[in-house]
């Protein structure tokens, strides 16, 4: 079983975020699974410091979850009402998202950032139904994420991506609580077990589409697991428990002698490669002192393509083994 339990100061998504910078993204299904275990006021932490950082929550990755009994058949209802685009003349007179949307139709323009985005709102909303929420939720979110916007920056734009955020934050909330989390753990269990079962009876690598045949799943929901498996296994490998026991002076200073020539090695290797290949492989593999970079996160640090990254890595690393 893959061990994915950490013991350490800071927790899980604290490390992880310490990655990302303004402007990134953060997978839905990753961060998932570091708050799996973590209580309501620390998931609502957690998404503050993405606000806060600028970080885009990214759902695309999220597996679908449905919901049960009368919330389920609305939001089928719903799904196929925006998808006809029939959403008004689809509902009964009294029903009150119907009601929202024609009070809204009719309210007096007042010429505020906030009035004049508000139509935004719905349209943003609209993209994100059929993803486990009711619509109102969602228009209510969305007017949420426009009103911090308002209060904290200026421009559509912001204003834009406040409510996208919210919208995501609904979303991924939900999911927590329909259990998608705990589901993400099985499968990243279930992908180890059968990843190693593949390489013992085929003696080489399996293929994801191999892995995806055995688990039962589709290539790319094999895929998505691959990733968020290679995600929390970075984490595992960098941030180790620290032992208990404190070394006695002479077994310290081996360690540092150790750990100190280690380093010179690196640098010395590093040093045969251009100064853009040495800081590639130094946020790929956390050489600086960070996590682990996935390529497509170093691609956006050095303006490269996620193939320009993989190509050279591979090309630095070939290079550095001729040493």
């Amino acid at each position: 079983m893959i061990d994915l339990e950490f013991d350490f100061e800071e927790s899980r998504w604290q490390l992880a975020l310490k990655n990302y910078n303004c402007a990134d993204k953060i997978s839905a299904a990753q961060l998932l699974t570091l708050l799996e275990d973590a209580e309501e006021s620390q998931v609502e932490e957690a998404l503050d410091t993405l606000l806060e950082k600028q970080i885009s929550l990214d759902i695309s990755d999220l597996p679908k979850f449905s919901a049960s009994g009368a919330s389920a058949t609305r939001l089928m209802l719903e799904e196929k009402l925006v998808r006809m685009d029939q959403l008004e003349d689809g509902l009964e007179e009294n029903d009150p998202l119907r009601l929202y949307l024609q009070e809204l139709s009719q309210n007096p323009r007042t010429g505020t950032l906030i009035d004049e985005m508000l139509p935004h709102a719905v349209s943003c909303a609209r993209e994100y139904v059929g993803k486990g929420v009711l619509l109102l939720d969602l228009i209510q979110e969305a007017s949420l994420g426009l009103l911090q916007a308002t209060e904290r920056l200026d421009g559509k734009e912001d204003c834009l991506w406040y409510m996208h955020q919210f919208l995501a934050r609904a979303v991924f909330m939900q999911a927590r609580a329909c259990g998608v989390g705990q589901r993400l753990r099985q499968a990243l269990e279930d992908y180890r077990a059968v990843d190693e079962k593949l390489l013992t009876e085929l003696g080489r690598n399996p293929t994801i589409e191999e892995i995806a045949e055995a688990m039962h799943i589709c290539v790319q929901e094999a895929g998505l697991v691959a990733e968020t498996l290679d995600s929390v296994m970075l984490l595992n490998r960098v941030h180790k428990p620290e032992p208990e026991e404190i070394p006695q002076e002479e077994d310290q200073a081996v360690e540092d002698t150790a750990y100190f020539q280690m380093r010179q090695r690196i640098s010395e290797l590093l040093s045969v490669l251009p100064e853009e290949d040495a800081k590639l492989l130094q946020l790929r593999y956390g050489l600086e002192g960070g996590l682990p970079m996935k390529p497509e996160q170093v691609a956006a640090k050095l303006g490269l393509t996620k193939d320009e990254v993989i190509s050279r890595e591979a090309a630095a690393l070939a290079k550095m083994r001729q040493q």
